[in-house]
């Protein structure tokens, strides 16, 4: 013989000292996970990434038509961030020109550089690379 039972008997229920124990282990673990996270993301540094952003502003600074003129070269730091040092180089056809202070050797720089079309005389247009380096 079946025996029915009602709905009464049929919920689950849980001890309170069971339910304060999976508590305590869950903000264990989630303080944990937070430690180790913030150790992660410290040793991988907490230094975003500028040069990238500013090759862009440079390069739009110091071209017109799509097209890097080197005597507008000047204009290129005022392109740079705020607080950070900035250097910029054009080299082209065997030439090179360069606008800001030297990058210091002891700090930290970030680097970035394309390939652009520089013009390097009147109706005279070469490929070269476009660089800027960018320090705190």
């Amino acid at each position: 013989m079946s025996r029915w039972s009602t709905p009464e008997e049929t919920r689950g229920q849980t001890e309170p000292v069971v339910a304060l124990v999976a508590l305590f282990a869950v903000c264990v673990g989630v303080s944990l996970y937070a430690g180790v996270l913030s150790d992660v993301t410290t040793s991988l540094g907490s230094e975003r990434d500028v040069a990238g952003p500013t090759l862009d502003r440079v390069e739009h600074a110091i071209s017109t038509t799509g097209i890097l003129d080197p005597v507008r070269e000047e204009r290129a730091l005022d392109a740079g961030p705020d607080g950070y040092g900035l250097h910029v180089s054009v080299r082209a056809d065997g030439q090179r020109w360069t606008a800001g202070p030297t990058p210091p050797e002891d700090e930290a720089t970030q680097t970035a550089s394309r390939r652009v079309g520089v013009r390097v005389g009147s109706g005279q247009i070469r490929p070269g690379r476009l660089q800027v380096v960018v320090w705190r």
